[in-house]
């Protein structure tokens, strides 16, 4: 279990609900700690102590692993007063107590057995910087940052060296439109992520100068505060987890959202397991079909890894292939055209003297490339494509230019190089800081959470296949742990078996009937598509007892005998005795980069 450590405590508030006046404990390290608690983390709180505990606190001090700080009176314990209108929230009484006897010196010696330090926000920004800087100098491994907006103009030189100082940054929608203007204008410095909570419309998430928005979870507002400190709680507790930033978000969202339905911590001293963030109404999983899939395919021995090696692959032992397949598989995307509003044809042409479709297509390319300029595939490299350089890296046999979405792939190509070089990485140092990690898997995915071309998708698609492509090619350049999975790599071609063999139906029968006309779909509609796929093949795996890998190269394989363009020839398939056989539905059509 990880382990966070959050400088910042309780208070003793008084709530003037709609309906009644109620006592409970308060205080932003708190509502952190505990929601990082139910998130599955082991939590340490550092701050004054009341001494005796009144009562309502004594259920956050019997949750917590361990209370640091000085003992204090109760009368020394910050006190709050706080009154809820009609959309407002008014702070009645603010007594801040004896907090300012804490000091960075009281922190213990050694840090470093804490995977995880979130420091909120203090009286000053100078005062927040010295507590981050004493973590830093005490081994700290990550440094996550909760900010308030009355002192964030205060002294712009401490606030940018708190930014730099931090791994996580949490601020609110007011406080990101002081800092950066608007959030149109929202950016991260590379290896870093901010967090934007935005009330009822949601969350942001910057990634660089990839900026996602999170849709809120409906409730039924009770207790709004320590709303997002919950949120920064539970997403710090799922990034530990190997969350990718987003999905860590979207599920701290959900939690948020029951917390503020009761009293003060109520939801967070539960011991239940934390609420799940809530599958679209419109597209669910078929249990009992994902159990017949399963069954099946835990007989079959044709459900096996692929080892990337053959035709369009480097050769065993070549010595770029590492950097090769970092370059490459970013770019594995978007192999169709469309037309009047819907999917068109699929990338096939020649290259290398053979006729190639899509992801073999993009293969061979990049073979070509590596085989003419070892160096091609580099991040300096990549970072300095020009536009006549990607078509003559995507140039078919005839001359022509058959990629798809080409500006797109020149993009994304920039992205990668760009990030790897602001942050000192080529393919094998950070392939190396993986394999140096007690958790090798865990890292490397986490590293990717910061690359362009990788860091954008929630599902992490290119970058699980590149994980899996390096763990499963004859060098073995990932070994796993024996307690570490690969987790499922969801493309067009995984989406298309899950509709078909009906893993996951859809319920709503206009987007069914897209899905059928083979028509855009917006972006919502193929979330709702994609995530209940994306957990219907993990369960596959889980129960059929195959690898992630094994699993994701029987659905790709399926190209071949349930493809886009033609008729499924269902005697070739294994699973046909139980499959659905909805061979008129279609994987969502939407241009992404995602996969």
């Amino acid at each position: 279990m990880k382990k966070i450590l959050v400088v910042g405590g309780s208070s003793f508030d008084t709530l003037h609900l709609k309906d009644r006046t109620v006592k409970c404990a308060g205080g932003a390290g708190m509502y952190t700690a505990m929601a990082a608690r139910r998130c599955g983390a082991q939590v340490t709180m550092f701050s004054i102590r009341p001494d005796p505990c009144p009562d309502f606190l004594q259920p956050v001090v019997e949750h917590l692993t361990e209370w640091l700080g000085p003992l204090v009176s109760p009368e020394e314990q910050p006190r709050f007063e706080i009154s809820y209108g009609q959309e407002t929230t008014d702070y009645l009484d603010i007594f801040l107590g004896s907090i300012g006897l804490l000091s960075p010196m009281m922190l213990p010696e050694d840090l470093s057995d804490y995977d995880l330090i979130h420091v909120i926000q203090r009286a000053t920004l100078s005062r927040q910087l010295s507590f981050v800087q004493a973590c830093r100098d005490r081994g700290a491994k990550k440094i996550s940052i909760g900010t308030c907006f009355a002192v964030l103009d205060k002294n712009p030189q401490d606030l940018h060296a708190l930014i730099e100082a931090s791994d996580y940054f949490f601020l609110n929608e007011l406080e990101a439109g002081l800092l950066f203007g608007s959030l149109d204008a929202a950016h991260a410095e590379t290896g870093k992520v901010f967090f934007v909570t935005m009330g009822k419309k949601g969350a942001c998430i910057i990634q660089g100068d990839t900026v996602t928005t999170i849709p809120a979870v409906f409730a039924n507002e009770l207790d709004p505060t320590g709303a997002g400190d919950t949120f920064c709680g539970a997403t710090l507790a799922y990034l530990l987890q190997k969350q990718h930033p987003i999905m860590a978000a979207r599920r701290a969202t959900v939690l948020a959202a029951e917390m503020i339905e009761q009293v003060g911590p109520t939801a967070l001293l539960s011991d239940d397991p934390p609420p799940q963030f809530p599958l679209e109404s419109s597209v669910q999983i078929n249990e009992q079909q994902v159990r017949h899939i399963a069954d099946i395919m835990s007989t079959l021995s044709a459900v096996v890894p692929f080892h990337f090696t053959g035709p369009g692959y480097p050769p065993v032992g070549h010595p770029k292939t590492v950097e090769y397949f970092f370059a490459a598989t970013l770019q594995q995307f978007s192999f169709w055209t469309e037309r009047n509003g819907r999917y068109n044809l699929p990338l096939i042409a020649e290259i290398g003297g053979v006729e190639r479709k899509g992801s073999d297509y993009l293969w061979e390319a990049y073979r070509r490339a590596v085989d003419q300029d070892p160096d091609y595939c580099s991040p300096q490299r990549q970072a300095n494509l020009s536009h006549a350089d990607m078509l003559e890296l995507f140039r078919a046999d005839n001359g022509a230019d058959p990629m798809p979405a080409l500006e797109l792939h020149l993009q994304k190509a920039h992205d990668y190089g760009r990030d790897m070089l602001a942050l000192g990485l080529t393919p094998q140092a950070l392939l190396n800081k993986a394999l140096e990690s007690d958790q090798p898997l865990q890292t490397f995915l986490e590293l990717l959470d910061h690359i362009g071309g990788y860091k954008e998708d929630p599902l992490r698609k290119k970058s699980s296949l590149l994980a899996m492509i390096l763990n499963q090619r004859p060098e073995t350049f990932l070994p796993l742990r024996d307690d570490e999975e690969l987790d499922p790599v969801i493309d067009y071609h995984a989406l298309r078996s899950c509709l078909r063999m009906g893993l996951i139906d859809v319920m709503d029968e206009q987007l069914h009937k897209r899905l059928r006309s083979r028509a855009l779909v917006s972006p919502a509609e193929e979330w709702a598509i994609r995530v209940p796929a994306y957990l219907a093949t993990q369960q596959v795996a889980d129960l059929s007892a195959k690898s992630a890998g094994a699993v994701d190269q029987y659905f790709f394989n399926a190209r071949k005998r349930c493809p886009e363009m033609s008729e499924p020839q269902c005697q070739l398939c294994e699973v046909d005795p139980i499959c659905a056989h909805r061979k008129e539905l279609f994987q969502p059509v939407l241009r992404t980069s995602f996969y």
